[in-house]
């Protein structure tokens, strides 16, 4: 457990997050942040890069593969609509023996020790959280902690990267920060070979047939707009590969053998067993209707609306006469003498 002391106060830091990943084609993404972290002056600093783009399209392996690609550890810190700015900078917190100790966040820890720190779906977060983060992310570079008493300056090798998910469930980013998180980096849904590659790497025991299935799969929802992601397709090859072992682990008895055995590859993603297997886990991952590719389509289109240019049009079109007698309609009146008034 690291500790680092400021003025008199002792910070516990928190540990870096240790993962073996790695970011496979667009690689000039990589370069783009890279880029942005560059200092390439004495008054120059090192900008904040925003991620935008569709959740599970790898915006978190993205940022975390660039750090890591500068030798520097990396923190990431996961945003919600619950974070509070202490939750962002320093908490402190009580201990059995009645002393209070200062926990430094994974995004002050990253500031002292001079680390990458990744803020997951930033724009969770409320204004008051983005606030805190002001001073840091201008030429000030530094944090206050309210709940410590203390101004936490920034390490000059402290880089920060913000990912934002396109969704409904999402803040506004208030202007003032949006001109502090820049350049906006857009993540998009990988070419086939790339996801190909992708799943591949993540799942090197998956038959390739059921690879072949899926990417098939996720490349007509890209084209048809649909927001099935590569984590999708890692989840569904998972679980049609449980399936099949946990189906090939059954003994004639019908008991289940607890032995690790290697599950049988379905013949081919031709085949009918390969492909009642993966559409079954299609529907239980992403419901009963996500290869109904045509009516999912139809649901994305916004709804019919009336054109008040043609009304209008219709209008200038009439004569007096016209006008006169659809006046009479709106309000009720007739030249019909049966007609009762």
């Amino acid at each position: 457990m690291k500790k680092h002391i400021i003025d008199d106060v002792e910070l516990v830091l928190a540990e870096p997050v240790e993962q073996e990943l790695q970011w496979i084609g667009q690689e000039d993404l990589v370069e783009q942040i890279l880029a942005s972290w560059l200092v390439v002056g004495e008054k120059d600093l090192p900008l904040c890069p925003r991620l935008i783009g569709k959740p599970g399209v790898g915006k978190t392996t993205l940022a975390y593969f660039a750090a890591r690609s500068l030798g520097l550890p990396a923190y990431i810190h996961q945003c919600t609509v619950d974070t509070r700015p202490e939750d962002l900078l320093v908490t402190p917190v009580l201990s059995q023996q009645g002393k209070i100790s200062y926990h430094a966040s994974a995004l002050v820890s990253a500031m002292i020790r001079g680390a990458v720190v990744i803020l997951d779906e930033a724009n969770r977060m409320s204004e008051k959280s983005w606030a805190s983060l002001a001073p840091l992310l201008d030429h000030r570079r530094y944090v206050e902690s309210i709940a410590a008493g203390i101004r936490i300056p920034a390490n000059p090798d402290f880089r920060a990267c913000i990912t934002m998910n396109e969704d409904a469930s999402t803040y506004e980013i208030p202007d003032y920060m949006l001109s502090r998180i820049q350049p906006a980096v857009e993540v998009v849904f990988p070419e086939r070979d790339e996801e190909f590659r992708i799943l591949k790497y993540h799942l090197p025991f998956a038959p390739e047939d059921i690879l072949e299935l899926t990417v098939d799969f996720l490349q007509e929802g890209h084209q048809h707009g649909l927001g099935y992601s590569t984590r999708d397709g890692i989840n569904i090859i998972r679980y049609v590969c449980k399936m099949t072992h946990r189906q090939n682990q059954k003994t004639p008895g019908g008991k289940h053998q607890t032995s690790g055995k290697k599950a049988t590859r379905p013949a081919g993603k031709d085949s009918k067993a390969a492909k009642e297997l993966f559409q079954r886990a299609v529907r239980q991952i992403l419901g009963a209707d996500a290869m109904d590719f045509e009516k999912l389509t139809l649901k994305k289109e916004p709804p019919s609306y009336f054109d008040l240019r043609e009304f209008f049009a219709s209008v200038d079109g009439l004569g007096e006469e016209d006008l006169g007698e659809a006046d009479d309609e709106v309000s009720g009146e007739s030249e019909d003498p049966t007609r009762e008034g």
